[in-house]
């Protein structure tokens, strides 16, 4: 008997192995799977590289003051959906900083789910702010301590194209922080800003359309919760809402009948034959 015990073992200590790899891979190519961390180790590794080959360029000289350029209509991209295993504020805005993920929170333990940069090191944070503005094409004026970081950088950016700044930028409280767009795709899913949290142009124009000046925005270094790429099993057996238990609908008191006066008919004059 112990044999088939063994096998059995063996063969279940395989499907969860086999089913932690699939859970890591990315992607398949024609050379076999990719896996997320192999992506993002290349990726900080071409950063790295080019973070060297800049010190060795001369100092850039900016003018003072630089147009923007062209402002295009940038049509929104809708995230894809994960589920939380617990709830969260409706319309709160989570930023998870290790896994470089934002997400707007949906009633019924849903949320979109945004890819985004963040700081590089030396320049991460944490803590809780609002929403203070939302601008379309916002102009970008570089922080004193950013001018003394780069030399001869610009004074003020307007809107447009050329921005840094991207399509929009919600404001962060009173302090420098922005989430916004970029019009470079690939700073995505990088560590390579300076506090701030880019987004895709597509995808900062969708969130701006549905936050509001006001909405909470908590930027943690990890988020404790679980988050799911597919529906949990108890939701596919669940017929209400887990925010809101259905309750018996109130019984409605019948009023006691209004005794009705008799009406007078006035009698009929019958003619004389």
């Amino acid at each position: 008997m112990r044999r088939p015990i063994v096998m059995l073992s063996a063969m279940t200590a395989g499907l969860a192995l086999a089913s932690a790899t699939v859970l890591a891979q990315a992607a398949w190519t024609d050379r076999g799977p990719v896996y997320e961390s192999d992506v993002r180790q290349r990726a900080d590794q071409a950063e790295a590289e080019r973070a060297e080959r800049r010190k060795s360029y001369g100092p850039v000289v900016y003018p003072k003051f630089m147009q923007g350029g062209d402002r295009p209509d940038i049509k929104p991209a809708e995230p894809p959906i994960v589920y939380f295993d617990r709830n969260e504020e409706v319309g709160s805005i989570i930023i998870d900083t290790q896994e470089r993920k934002l997400y707007y929170v949906l009633p019924g333990k849903k949320a979109y789910e945004y890819p985004i940069s963040v700081g590089r090191d030396g320049f991460t944070w944490t803590g809780t702010e609002r929403i203070s503005r939302i601008a379309a094409w916002p102009s970008w004026t570089p922080p004193p301590e950013m001018h003394q970081r780069v030399k001869g950088l610009t004074i003020t950016v307007t809107g447009g194209l050329k921005n840094p700044q991207g399509a929009r930028a919600l404001y962060l409280g009173n302090t420098i922080y922005r989430i916004h767009g970029t019009n470079n795709d690939r700073t995505v899913g990088r560590a390579n800003s300076s506090g701030c949290f880019r987004l895709t142009n597509e995808h900062v124009v969708h969130l701006a359309g549905i936050a509001k000046v006001g909405t909470k925005v908590k930027v943690l270094q990890t988020y404790a919760g679980g988050v799911s790429q597919s529906a949990p099993l108890s939701s596919l057996f669940s017929f209400g809402s887990d925010d809101e238990p259905a309750t018996a609908p109130a019984k409605t008191k019948r009023k006691a009948p209004v005794a009705k006066k008799p009406t007078s008919v006035p009698a009929k004059k019958v003619a004389a034959e």
